[in-house]
């Protein structure tokens, strides 16, 4: 059952990336571009899923102790915004900005078979190498 739901809502997720066009680079890419073509319609979106999601969670969060389909909610259990969450951000922004493309959307794309989109999950996934090693040198004790 836990699979069904988790694919459920993953193609869910993809229609409603569909619907909004984030899967479009360039609906993105004129989005960043607020000196040029400002195309404010994704603010929007975002707008509109904050304003559902945060009573939803909050609500749902009060009536319920865990999920219904799994032990507990995964929430981060990191408080800090330090040097290495701004650097991640500030890189995982600048990726977006140049690609026009995030993660979710480029899953979605995938459908589509352009190669670029399997050269940017490429690059994506190597740099979730590169992210995973550079922590685990950051992380590990020296003697």
């Amino acid at each position: 059952m836990k699979l069904f739901i988790a694919l459920f809502s993953g193609i869910l997720f993809g229609f409603g990336l569909i619907v909004a066009q984030m899967v479009n680079p360039n609906k993105i890419a004129n989005f960043l571009n607020v000196t040029g073509d400002w195309d404010p319609s994704l603010a929007f979106v975002m707008g509109s899923a904050l304003l559902l999601f945060i009573p939803a969670y909050k609500l749902l969060k009060q009536k319920f102790q865990q999920p219904l389909f799994a032990d507990e909610f995964s929430l981060p259990t990191a408080k800090l915004i330090d040097r290495r969450l701004i650097i991640g951000a500030g890189l995982f922004g600048i990726g977006w900005g140049v690609s026009g493309i995030c993660p979710g959307p480029a899953l979605v794309n995938i459908t589509g078979g352009e190669p670029k989109i399997f050269v940017f999950i490429f690059a994506m996934m190597l740099g979730m190498y590169i992210s995973n090693y550079v922590n685990m040198v950051i992380s590990k004790p020296k003697d």
